[in-house]
C-alpha cells in the first residue's frame, strides 16, 4: 500500500543508527549553542517629555511603548527545571526553530500569534488556553509520570494538539517519543499519513521536500509525519526528521542529524499551524457532543445495527451513526428502536444482523476467514452500507481491494441517478457538497453511490464522498463529503430502503 511505500521511502534517508548509545558517542547539536532572540523593544521616537516645570521648553526623547500582546497560539512545553533535578535528567532543548515558524507563519497568514514557554509541571492543559503544544528534543526522553500522561491524553482529547519535533532527526528521541505517545494512548495508532492528507495543502502545496542526512547529497522525497486521529482530527503530530526552519542545512549540515530544507520545512510548519487552527473548532466539539441515545420503550421493535470493527480506525466518527438514527427517529413514520453494536467479523455473530455499517479513516486488510464469512452474510440477505469517512484515500483503497476478493465474480458499479433510492424518503438527486469537496471537485451530477448488485438487490453500498462526517454536524474544515443536510438526507434514503427491501 502507498503508506508502506511511503515509509520505506522516507526510512531510506535516513541513518542506519546504532541500538546503544553510549557517554562517550553522544550527540552535540550546534543549535543548542543558539540563544533565543531577544525580545523586541518598540520605541516611539522625538515624543516630548517635560523633564522641567512647565512652561520651560520640553527635552526631545526616546521612550519605550509597550503594545499589546498578541494572542498566545503555541506553548513551548518541556521540563521544569526541577523536574531535570530531581530525575537527575541530561535534557535540553532550543527554540530557534519555534521562533522562525511562528514568525514565518504569521507573515504567511497576515497573522500575530506568539509562543509562550511553560513546562509540563505547571501548564493548566486546557486547550482554550494554549490550543497548540509544541515540543523538541534530541535526546532520549524520560518516562513521563502518569499524572503527566493522564493530563496530556485529556489534553489532546478536549481538543489541543501536540506537535512533536525531533531536533536534528535523532533516532534515540524518535524512539523514547514513540514509546509514550504509545502510552498516552495505547488504544489508538501513530502512523504515517498519505500525501494527500489536508496538512499537505492547508496553506503551501507541499508534494515534495528535501532532506540531508549529515552532510550527504540532498535527496527529494514524500513529506512525512506520523499522527494520532482523534476523530477525524490530528491531535498528535509527529515529525522524526528535523523540521529545521531555523538552521540552514544547506550551508551548515549537521553530522548525526537528518534535516528537511529549511524553505520546504518553513511551507510544512505553516501548513501545520494553519490546519490546527482551522480544526481547532471541530477538535472542541467533537470533545464535548453527546452521543444521541433513543428513551427505552418496550413497546417497541428494535434494529440492530452492527458496526464493523477493523484494524483501519474503524470508529472515527463516532456520533454520525447515532445522529443519523436520531434523524430517522424524529423525521420518518418508521417507530423503531434503533442500536449500534460494535461487531468483530472474523469471531463475532454477524448472522444476527439485518445490516451492517463500516467506516474508517486509514487503510485496513481483511483475512481469508473475515472474507468468507462476510460473502456468506451477504449471500444470505445481509446487507453493507460503507462510508469513506471525511473521503479518505487510504480507507477508499483498502475498502476497494477488499471487496474485490470478497466479490470476485462481481465489480462495484456506479448506481443509476434515477434509482429509486434516491427519492426514497427525501428527493437527494441534487446534493451539495461540503466546502471542501466543492473547492476541490466543483459541483456533482448526482450522488455518488457505488454498489454491488445482485439479481436486483443491492446487498453493498458504498459511499467514496463522505456522508457520515456530514452527519455528526460539526464544525469540520476538511471533509471530502456531502454538505451536513444532504448527507443526512442521502442517509435516511439509503437505510430506511436497505431495512425495506
Amino acid at each position: 500500500m502507498r503508506r508502506e511505500r511511503l515509509v520505506c521511502i522516507v526510512l531510506a534517508v535516513m541513518v542506519a543508527w546504532p541500538a546503544v548509545y553510549s557517554a562517550a558517542e553522544e550527540f552535540v547539536n550546534p543549535k543548542a549553542n543558539i540563544p533565543p532572540k531577544a525580545a523586541p523593544q518598540r520605541r516611539n521616537a522625538g515624543e516630548g517629555v517635560p523633564p522641567l516645570p512647565l512652561p520651560a521648553t520640553p527635552l526631545r526623547r526616546s521612550e519605550r511603548k509597550r503594545e499589546p500582546s498578541p494572542p498566545a497560539l503555541v506553548g513551548n512545553v518541556t521540563f521544569s527545571d526541577l523536574a531535570i533535578k530531581r530525575a537527575g535528567l541530561n535534557w535540553e532543548t532550543t527554540i530557534i526553530d519555534l521562533e522562525k515558524w511562528v514568525g514565518f507563519t504569521n507573515d504567511a497568514l497576515a497573522q500575530r500569534y506568539r509562543f509562550v514557554n511553560t513546562d509540563f509541571s505547571k501548564f493548566s492543559y486546557d486547550p482554550t488556553e494554549l490550543p497548540i503544544l509544541y515540543f523538541t528534543g534530541w535526546k532520549p526522553l524520560p518516562q513521563f509520570d502518569d499524572k503527566t500522561i493522564q493530563a496530556m491524553r485529556q489534553y489532546l482529547l478536549d481538543g489541543g494538539t501536540w506537535v512533536i519535533h525531533s531536533n536534528c532527526g535523532r533516532p534515540e528521541f524518535n524512539e523514547s517519543a514513540r514509546r509514550e505517545i504509545a502510552r498516552m494512548f495505547p488504544d489508538r495508532e501513530l502512523a504515517a499519513i498519505p500525501t494527500d492528507h489536508p496538512i499537505f495543502s492547508a496553506f503551501y502545496q507541499v508534494k515534495q521536500m528535501r532532506v540531508r542526512r549529515g552532510s550527504e547529497p540532498w535527496k527529494t522525497v514524500p513529506p512525512y509525519l506520523e499522527v494520532i486521529n482523534i476523530g477525524t482530527r490530528a491531535a498528535v503530530i509527529f515529525s522524526p526528521i528535523d523540521l529545521s526552519c531555523g538552521w540552514n542545512a544547506d550551508a551548515h549540515p549537521i553530522e548525526g542529524g537528518v534535516l528537511y530544507d529549511q524553505a520546504d520545512a518553513l511551507k510544512l510548519g505553516s501548513n501545520i499551524m494553519t490546519y490546527c487552527l482551522a480544526e481547532y473548532q471541530y477538535g472542541r466539539f467533537f470533545a464535548h457532543q453527546k452521543v444521541y441515545h433513543q428513551a427505552t420503550d418496550a413497546t417497541r421493535d428494535q434494529l440492530v445495527l452492527g458496526q464493523i470493527v477493523h484494524n483501519g480506525d474503524w470508529d472515527p466518527t463516532p456520533h454520525g451513526l447515532p445522529n443519523l438514527l436520531k434523524t430517522i427517529d424524529q423525521n420518518t413514520t418508521m417507530h423503531v428502536q434503533f442500536k449500534r453494536v460494535p461487531v468483530d467479523p472474523e469471531k463475532g455473530d454477524i448472522y444476527s444482523f439485518p445490516v451492517l455499517y463500516m467506516t474508517g479513516q486509514r487503510a485496513f486488510k481483511f483475512n481469508d476467514v473475515i472474507r468468507k464469512r462476510l460473502r456468506e452474510y451477504l449471500d444470505n440477505g445481509g446487507s453493507l452500507i460503507v462510508d469513506c469517512a471525511v473521503g479518505s484515500s487510504e480507507f477508499d483503497r483498502a475498502f476497494r481491494e477488499e471487496i474485490r476478493q470478497i466479490y470476485r465474480d462481481r465489480a462495484l458499479k456506479t448506481l443509476r441517478e434515477d434509482h429509486p433510492i434516491f427519492k426514497y424518503v427525501y428527493d437527494t438527486r441534487k446534493v451539495e457538497l461540503a466546502p471542501m469537496a466543492r473547492r476541490i471537485l466543483g459541483s456533482v451530477p448526482c450522488p455518488q453511490l457505488e454498489v454491488i448488485e445482485v439479481d436486483g438487490t443491492l446487498p453493498v453500498i458504498y459511499s467514496r464522498l463522505s456522508m457520515s462526517a456530514g452527519w455528526e454536524q460539526l464544525p469540520r474544515a476538511y471533509n471530502m463529503g456531502y454538505a451536513d443536510e444532504d448527507a443526512l438526507k442521502l442517509g435516511v434514503n439509503i437505510l430506511m430502503y436497505v431495512v425495506s427491501h
